[in-house]
């Protein structure tokens, strides 16, 4: 019965972690978490940014950069709050989002949870 009301308690989402499917697939490490949590945000971004542009040898001519920066912040977002909330009714909560709109923003994104299909 305990096991039970533990799994009720953890909810869904308690194993959804997007740390923790990184480190799974190696991607990243402790190491790595630490020198990341010295930046800002801002500075996550533009590193990034940098770095796609190093890759192309710094041609990033003709990408949306601008307008899809919004659709960028709001997909992690929606993992963010995948992983800290303990349901996608929480999540929607917490984001401020209906259960339903929450649904539409994960298909539209191809964002898989809870071992969804």
């Amino acid at each position: 019965m305990w096991q039970k009301k533990n799994n009720e308690y953890k909810g869904k989402s308690y194993y959804y972690s997007t740390i923790n499917r990184l480190r799974k697939e190696k991607k990243i490490d402790d190491h790595f978490e630490v020198m990341l949590s010295s930046l800002t945000l801002e500075e996550l971004i533009a590193v990034k940014l940098e770095l796609s542009a190093r890759f192309l040898n710094n041609r990033m001519y003709n990408f949306p950069i601008w307008k899809s920066i919004e659709f960028i912040c709001r997909e992690a977002t929606i993992k963010f709050a995948l992983s800290a909330c303990r349901s996608k009714l929480d999540a929607a909560s917490f984001l401020g989002l209906s259960l339903g709109e929450l649904n539409i923003y994960l298909k539209k994104m191809k964002i898989k949870f809870d071992n969804e299909s």
